[in-house]
């Protein structure tokens, strides 16, 4: 599971920019909310790579290539979460939460669920890390 815990790149008395992604071509980029106990996902892309960051909220994110464990890991607002080819991927809403979700490869408007492959749901009884 790749997660990059982001910091300001840039702050003063007007605010704070922070690069969610550089040096990398985007396809789409998609708005979701997500209601507290709700779960998105449950699938893989073969040519999509996914970037989920957290507006606000909180998810528990499982991930899990294909002959290897569920991995979970819990994310907060800032926080982004890079799913590579072929990673099958569930968010689990902890919270109330808002994502932006940015794809490089098929993922937007019509092509929506060209490279969306489903699977049975990875998500287990959330149990947080220590």
């Amino acid at each position: 599971m790749i997660i990059h815990h982001l910091k300001a790149a840039f702050s003063d008395e007007r605010g704070i920019i922070t690069d969610i992604i550089q040096h990398t071509p985007v396809d789409s980029v998609t708005l979701i909310t997500c209601n507290k106990g709700a779960i998105r996902g449950n699938h893989y892309h073969k040519e999509s790579i996914q970037y989920t960051y957290v507006i606000s909220g909180q998810i528990v994110a499982y991930t899990q290539f294909p002959g290897e464990l569920v991995e979970s890991e819990s994310l907060f607002e800032g926080d982004l979460l890079e799913s590579p080819v072929l990673e099958l991927h569930a968010l689990h809403a902890i919270e109330d939460s808002v994502l932006m979700i940015i794809t490089r490869g098929p993922r937007g408007g019509k092509e929506y669920e060209n490279d969306t492959f489903r699977v049975p749901p990875l998500h287990l009884d959330y149990v947080p890390k220590s």
